[in-house]
């Protein structure tokens, strides 16, 4: 029960999926409907939204929420599509003519009723935003971690069916509502979100307009088999959340500078040339100290950079550097997530649910990682890989659509291995040729933790170039990114459309966006 706490608090800023874009004050400025278009009020009573159960889905409670200190007046409504899909769609009173949905975290189940939901709700509602979000088919208070994927249906759900079949019930609310369908629809989400994000993009390609997906679990698969071959290494040789400090200055000290600015930032971890074996100083034989790593240690940390190997194959990409620094608080994005000092860690535990109920079509809820066998395991996962995997290049309905697609991960993301989204980038690339950037465009935020936070400037707002780039033309060619402390800006940077990165000028502040354009990275 402990260590699904600490899971439920790691993801409990991702469980609906949004980025910064929720970060809004209370009542903000409603947002003007698209260009040519009038602002809506409803056309049926709230209550008349009850009429629409059907086979389809269910109306369970549609209520007019009254105007307050905190929320313009709209009606909410809560329903269920078989089996368990239960959804929340919020319907302001005078409407901007979008839909805008958010997805899960985590293994999702998050209830509709959660306490994360109400300040998220708000953002958007405030801004004339009809909304929706569901709990993806599973309740996590009942069925927590991946326990829900027993039944198949629940597990097909989760995968990609409940955005589906939320979205196309959202917007028969809408219309039913309003008396017209939204204009634009809208996707915003991280995490496992992000994978959802993706899974839309791929699965259900008329669905939405734009879609952001930050640090997308794309690779879900592949994650799994990278947490489980962490989680065995770090069983073998245990490394105290203290020695992180010096494993972090070494890297830093290394590598800061690689990108031809000193300023605690490593903007491209493939070019960090370290290696632990190497770099890192040495305990005496037969001693153990703060202060050094042990054989032993130095050999774990090998495994977790380096490439996981089968018959001279790469399975699964290693682990870059970055994510060992502490932020202004002191916390390091590898602490609890893949080194924790007492029970098991976060990702371990997420693979070790993964490999008990959804991985295999035999079902052991007593499974342990230590049984994992890389040799022989990965070929067993075609089926699931088939299932959770957001990993087709294949976006060309999407582009023939019109859609726009934004995707961004943290180079010191701790939870998921960033490299998988430059991977899934240039398989996009390859695919769908140099037309890509016309449609899809990816950046890299360095320093950046899981869905942000660490040492980097985070995202704080992609929807609006977003609509601006499916509304407008506006080709999004940089995303501004702040790093807060204490609620307080104390550094803002231009996030660069990949390849390109954030180059110094030479003047003025280094904390300052404006000292700074994309452009390509310093050749070495």
């Amino acid at each position: 029960m402990t260590s699904y706490r600490i899971f439920a608090a790691a993801f409990a800023v991702f469980t609906l999926g949004a980025s910064g874009a929720w970060c809004q004050p209370s009542l903000p400025e409603p947002l003007g409907p698209p260009a040519g278009e009038a602002t809506l009020a409803p056309k049926l009573a709230c209550t008349d939204l009850y009429s629409l159960s059907g086979y389809e889905f269910t109306v369970a409670t549609a209520t007019v929420i009254p105007a307050g200190e905190n929320t313009r007046e709209y009606c909410r409504v809560t329903g269920q599509v078989l089996p368990e899909i239960r959804f929340e769609v919020n319907l302001p009173t005078a409407w901007n003519r979008r839909f805008f949905m958010a997805g899960n975290g985590g293994y999702a189940g998050n209830t509709v009723d959660g306490p994360l939901k109400p300040g998220a709700r708000n953002t958007q509602v405030n801004r004339g935003f009809a909304t929706a979000v569901s709990n993806a088919g599973h309740e996590a208070s009942a069925e927590p971690w991946a326990s829900f994927a027993i039944n198949q249906q629940k597990l097909l759900d989760y995968a990609f069916r409940s955005l589906h079949v939320t979205a196309v019930t959202a917007k028969r609310l809408i219309a039913a509502y309003y008396g017209v369908k939204p204009t634009r629809s809208y996707f915003e989400s991280c995490s496992n979100g992000g994978r959802q994000a993706l899974m839309l993009a791929q699965r259900f390609p008329e669905d939405f307009d734009g879609i952001i997906s930050g640090a997308p679990v794309l690779a879900f698969t592949d994650m799994m088999i990278r947490f489980a071959c962490t989680a065995q290494a770090l069983a073998a040789a245990p490394i105290p959340s203290q020695k992180l400090s010096v494993l972090a200055d070494r890297i830093y000290d290394l590598c800061d500078s690689k990108d031809g600015l000193k300023d605690g930032l490593i903007d491209d971890p493939r070019r960090c040339d370290f290696r632990p074996s190497r770099d890192l100083p040495k305990c005496a034989e037969g001693t153990d100290s703060s202060n050094c790593f042990t054989a032993a240690q130095i050999g774990a940390l090998e495994r977790i950079y380096g490439d996981v190997v089968v018959d001279g194959k790469r399975v699964v990409r290693g682990w870059p550097v970055g994510g060992e620094a502490a932020d202004a608080k002191g916390h390091r994005g590898w602490q609890n997530w893949i080194i924790r000092d007492e029970g098991q860690s976060i990702s371990a535990a997420f693979a070790e649910s993964f490999f008990r109920y959804m991985a295999f079509p035999e079902k052991d809820p007593n499974y342990k990682l230590a049984n994992f066998d890389v040799a022989r395991d990965p070929a067993r996962l075609e089926w699931i890989r088939n299932v959770v995997d957001a990993t087709n290049p294949d976006l060309s309905r999407f582009k023939s659509h019109g859609g726009k697609l934004l995707m961004w991960y943290g180079w010191s993301d701790e939870a998921l291995n960033p490299l998988s989204g430059i991977d899934y980038y240039e398989r996009v690339l390859n695919r769908m040729g140099p037309s890509t950037p016309e449609f899809f465009r990816f950046f890299m935020a360095p320093g950046v933790c899981h869905c942000g936070g660490g040492i980097g400037a985070s995202p704080s707002d992609m929807l609006t170039p977003l609509m601006q780039w499916v509304e407008q033309g506006a080709t999004p060619d940089s995303i501004l990114a702040s790093r807060r402390i204490d609620g307080k800006v104390v550094r803002t940077r231009p996030l660069c459309p990949y390849p390109q990165v954030a180059r110094y000028k030479g003047n003025g502040s280094i904390d300052d966006a404006s000292n700074f354009a994309c452009g390509a990275p310093l050749e070495q």
